[in-house]
């Protein structure tokens, strides 16, 4: 990209920073003048899960404005009632703050570009690329997305062939869901100058089997084809609309905070148009991605973790140092079960240490995805050198992922504040994918027990679009760490389903500094909550992701109702 470019889209950015700045400003009056007088809405009859150690045994709540006014008896909250105040009768359901997601990648899958292939027969996967070549213009990319290498009723990957058979003369990339790998035909290879004996990129590969290009290309082998062909573009209106509809999808999963862990520029203003055009439907924390024109023009103009308002905040920035866990890529100190294939790493220990000194330099958290244990010492390395001369208050640095452990690494972990996010639907959705790592390596992975046990706030991730980001599934893979198909991975890592509840609120809230803000159903804090039909803690644990949300609300109003 050109200096002109640049220049052009940090004046963009410069444009939509001062419109949240404002936002911020003008949100309304401070608590202490909203919390006199009546209460708008009160909510009684159900049961309440406050996460509040000081309010656990609620029959009632009430909420002002966007804060919860008091929590309490149903006495005590009905003296707050008025003559315009709203009533909720959660009788047969269940209370709970917002749930929280501190890792996902909500506009990873952009269907006003791709096409959604998320089938279980390779057939279907050929009908849907066929039908996106013809909406495609000559010459140009055909894209697609959600791909998953584990779950055809074949039994077998998607292979440059089974492309080459319905898309012969036009580039195609097809996108596992997890984002660290695709499979691309001939025509893509051709375009870029790769070939069988082609050596694999630094900190990339291209698969082959018999010496032969597979079609799969993994981690940094992915960014070859960047500069190849014509790629498709889309306007600032449908990218608004993207960031709407995939909030709008979170929101009526009873979310009410998600998280984008790699945000680029176009991201950071969908969710300023949304949010300016009354449509973002949960908060959003927004992590720039390392080394992009969004990162350099917030460091260029001052802006640094924690700006903006509770709708739309910059977290932490957020870089990768290995490949991934579902699509077994990630860097670790033992093979995969039955091969000598140790992982990718995609950063070195002085690129690392880099990245950390910049970030700290300007003011920025840092959230490094390390999913294997080499990656999480080289991680850990270098938050020790900084905090060796820390002052002040623990910058909470995060370990993204943070997916395979043992006691050393935990005692590090503790030892260094840092907060890791593992993956907490994985267990559930991914079964097929956790052969590949074996059952005695599982015991290590995903590790909420451990994290808990080792006094460490674990975050909530679903990594979405790699993993599902329900929270109800995600509180049933911790809990049961079975999956769809009733295997165990991990039995050691359960934790009870009030730990679960724990992890995706108050962990969640810690997580990006905004604990006394939300997480939990307390006065003062944001009115995020969400009414289920059933409660957790007391429904079969098999059977928890299948409880309905029955409405989610965020900041005292109904962003869904079913």
């Amino acid at each position: 990209m050109g200096n002109a470019a640049i220049d052009n889209k940090r004046r963009h950015l410069l444009k939509a920073m001062a419109t949240a700045s404002t936002a911020a400003a003008v949100s309304g009056p401070s608590w202490g003048q909203r919390a006199m007088g009546k209460a708008d809405l009160i909510v009684t009859g159900g049961t309440f899960h406050t996460m509040d150690v000081t309010t656990s045994n609620a029959e009632a709540m009430a909420v002002r404005g966007n804060r919860i006014l008091a929590v309490g008896s149903i006495a005590d909250v009905e003296a707050l009632a008025g003559p315009g105040t709203q009533r909720i009768d959660a009788r047969g359901l269940t209370v709970t703050p917002g749930f929280i997601d501190a890792h996902s990648h909500p506009l990873l899958a952009n269907e006003a570009i791709s096409v959604d292939v998320n089938v279980r027969q390779i057939s279907k996967v050929q009908a849907l690329l066929k039908e996106q070549a013809q909406r495609t213009p000559p010459g140009q990319w055909v894209l697609a997305h959600m791909y998953d290498d584990t779950k055809f009723d074949e039994g077998r990957p998607l292979t440059l062939q089974d492309i080459d058979a319905v898309v012969p003369s036009q580039p195609v990339m097809v996108r596992h869901r997890g984002g660290h790998t695709g499979v691309v035909n001939s025509t893509a290879f051709a375009m870029a100058g790769i070939g069988n004996d082609t050596p694999d990129p630094e900190g990339g590969r291209f698969f082959r089997e018999d010496g032969q290009l597979t079609g799969k290309v993994a981690e940094l082998a992915m960014d070859v084809f960047d500069d190849v062909g014509e790629w498709p573009e889309v306007d600032r209106e449908t990218n608004r609309k993207g960031a709407s509809l995939m909030t709008r999808r979170m929101a009526a999963s009873g979310l009410t905070s998600t998280t984008d862990a790699a945000g680029n520029l176009e991201g950071w203003i969908s969710y300023m148009d949304a949010l300016d055009a009354g449509e973002l439907y949960t908060r959003v924390a927004f992590m720039p991605r390392g080394n992009t024109p969004v990162y350099e023009a917030m460091k260029a103009t001052g802006m640094r973790s924690g700006f903006g308002n509770p709708m739309l905040r910059v977290g932490a920035v957020k870089y990768a140092a290995d490949g991934s866990a579902s699509e077994r890529t990630m860097r670790m100190s033992t093979p995969f079960q039955g091969t000598d294939d140790y992982g990718i790493l995609t950063m070195s220990q002085e690129q690392i240490d880099v990245a950390v000194d910049e970030a700290v330099a300007n003011d920025f958290r840092i959230g490094i995805h390390a999913n294997g244990d080499v990656t999480i010492d080289m991680v850990l390395n270098a938050y020790e050198r900084v905090l060796s001369n820390w002052e002040g208050a623990n910058p909470r640095f995060r370990i993204e992922h943070c997916s395979l452990v043992n006691r050393e690494l935990l005692k590090r972990i503790k030892t260094t504040g840092s907060i890791p996010t593992p993956f907490y639907t994985y267990a559930y959705y991914h079964g097929n994918k956790w052969v590949d790592y074996g059952r005695e390596k599982m015991r290590s992975m995903f590790a909420h027990r451990s994290f808990i046990d080792a006094g460490i706030m674990v975050a909530p991730a679903s990594d979405f679009t790699p993993g599902p980001y329900e929270p109800m599934m995600a509180i049933q893979s911790m809990v049961t760490r079975q999956d769809s198909q009733g295997r165990v991975w991990g039995e050691n890592q359960r934790i009870s389903a009030a730990e679960a509840m724990q992890v995706c609120t108050v962990n969640g809230a810690y997580a990006s500094f905004e604990e006394h803000e939300k997480g939990s159903l307390t006065p003062g804090k944001l009115a995020d909550f969400v009414l289920l039909a059933q409660d957790p803690l007391k429904t079969d644990p098999n059977a928890i992701k299948d409880i309905p949300i029955v409405a989610t609300y965020l900041d005292g109003q109904a962003v869904f109702e079913s």
